[in-house]
């Protein structure tokens, strides 16, 4: 029995596969529905906060606009307000680049309404994930500012922080 060369076993492998991927239709397929202009009727299931939920098991990750990764949660409060009793929100963990803890948290504002928790709640989950990075970087942008305006007010001492 004689002994296989490992790298002509992996000379054949890369060339197994780069055969396989040339026979893969390398163009993205034509959404005839939208080449047409006619809307869908539904939204795709999963590009709604819990259509996404609802298909994979998890929350959605993002990586935000600092480049650092997260996934989103929904909480909701109540408002104090009758014409609108509960508002839903998004919380943002941020996640070490490892994954391996969370190292913060960002919250958005409110982002739907409803008569009651499970209403507001229910609105928020409609949104679409585009919706939830755009609120992502928006409460990175506005903790930036909040951090800016910190260092640079008066009195304060970046040196002994």
């Amino acid at each position: 029995m004689r002994e296989a060369d490992p790298d002509k076993i992996l000379d054949v492998l890369e060339e197994r596969a780069l055969r396989s991927a040339a026979d893969e239709i390398l163009e993205p397929e034509i959404d005839v529905r939208d080449a047409l202009g006619i809307a869908p009727a539904e939204p795709t299931p999963d590009l709604t906060l819990g259509g996404y939920i609802e298909r994979h098991d998890r929350p959605p990750a993002f990586t935000g606009s600092d480049d650092q990764p997260y996934t989103v949660a929904v909480d909701v409060d109540e408002t104090g307000d009758p014409a609108r009793p509960f508002a839903a929100f998004l919380l943002f963990v941020r996640w070490a680049a490892t994954g391996a803890g969370i190292m913060g948290h960002l919250e958005s504002g409110d982002v739907a309404y409803g008569a009651t928790e499970e209403e507001a709640r229910r609105r928020a989950l409609d949104l679409s994930l585009y919706e939830l990075k755009a609120e992502l970087d928006s409460a990175i942008a506005r903790r930036a500012a909040e951090l800016e305006a910190t260092n640079d007010s008066p009195g304060h001492d970046p040196v002994s922080q």
